[in-house]
């Protein structure tokens, strides 16, 4: 099979596409023929190893594992021992936690994150699903946002943000984002309440208060998001911020039992998809595409992703060879 592969840490031009083995397909396992998969800030953090700490989890000197992506949908080929959800030709998308998916071929769990497509949607419509929108939404779950809650969400024209304001609209809270000039009319129709214009004006000087600021870039921090909070507020982010900051203030400000400060790591099981499933199928979620590429221009993908432009996601098209 085909797959784009990396064999060194460092900029886009270490991906090429070549010819590889196939995955096996073990006992409770599906094989996905993949058809549709995505270029996003988790793969290119991984490729690069930067934050350099990543090398601890992926390989010191080099990768462990070659074959990037995380996001896929496709059919399935084949299944495993003991695997009844599935059938070969079901059209399936989900999410891969240990990557595989920039590939023909991609071997999953059964029982892990994916799930049926949802009313015969196209599979770029329905790939970049998971990957922003699972952190979102364990974000989201973690935190403990319910209905009638006000949230800001900065960085709203993410993968990650872009799906923030949907599911923080359809769980009933007041959401006011932020997004550049160009992309206001996008944003209020994802469900924003209220639209901040960073280009015109400084988000933290807003005279509303919060019972949550959601930094959906990891751009921004708790000292310049204070003004924003109410007092027992939350300021919830997706990155460990300048000097790792984030990875300690959780459990200061947890102590503290006022402004406190949440990095919450993702929740990756079969339930969160299906979640996600539902709310496509209904139409109150959809993954924002900015972008599509064909497989053989995944490393162009990675460059565009890299240049900190994109709006929601960026998707390629796979052609599995027959």
């Amino acid at each position: 099979m085909r797959a784009a592969v990396r064999t060194t840490y460092g900029p886009p031009e270490v991906v090429h596409i070549t010819d590889v083995p196939a995955p096996e397909v073990g006992p409770g396992h599906v094989r996905v023929a993949v058809h549709a998969t995505t270029v996003n800030r988790t793969d290119c953090g991984f490729r690069a190893a930067k934050p350099f700490f990543i090398r601890a989890l992926t390989g010191l000197v080099r990768p462990r594992a070659t074959i990037l992506g995380n996001e896929f949908a496709g059919i399935v080929e084949s299944v495993g021992p003991g695997v009844t959800r599935f059938s070969a030709g079901d059209w399936v998308f989900g999410y891969s936690p240990r990557f595989g998916a920039h590939a023909e071929l991609l071997s999953i769990s059964a029982d892990g994150p994916v799930a049926a497509v949802p009313g015969g949607l196209p599979f770029e419509d329905v790939a970049p699903g998971t990957e922003g929108a699972h952190y979102a939404l364990s974000i989201i779950r973690k935190a403990g946002i319910s209905g009638g809650q006000d949230v800001l969400v900065n960085g709203a024209t993410g993968a990650i943000g872009s799906a923030a304001v949907q599911l923080l609209a359809d769980l009933g809270a007041r959401v006011t984002a932020v997004c550049g000039a160009a992309h206001v009319e996008l944003v209020r129709g994802l469900g924003a309440d209220r639209v901040i214009d960073r280009d015109a004006v400084d988000f933290t000087k807003d005279d509303h208060q919060y019972d949550v600021v959601f930094d959906a870039v990891g751009k921004s921090s708790i000292g310049r998001c204070r003004p924003l909070l109410k007092p027992r507020g939350l300021f919830l982010t997706t990155d460990l911020g300048p000097w790792s900051q984030n990875a300690v203030l959780p459990v200061v400000t947890r102590l503290a039992r006022r402004r406190r400060v949440m990095l919450p790591t993702p929740i990756e099981n079969q339930e969160i998809v299906e979640y996600l499933r539902e709310r496509i199928a209904s139409g109150r979620f959809r993954p924002v595409v900015d972008r599509r590429y064909p497989f053989e221009q995944i490393v162009e993908a990675y460059r565009y992703v890299e240049t900190g432009q994109k709006v929601g996601n960026v998707v390629i098209t796979v052609v599995p060879r027959g």
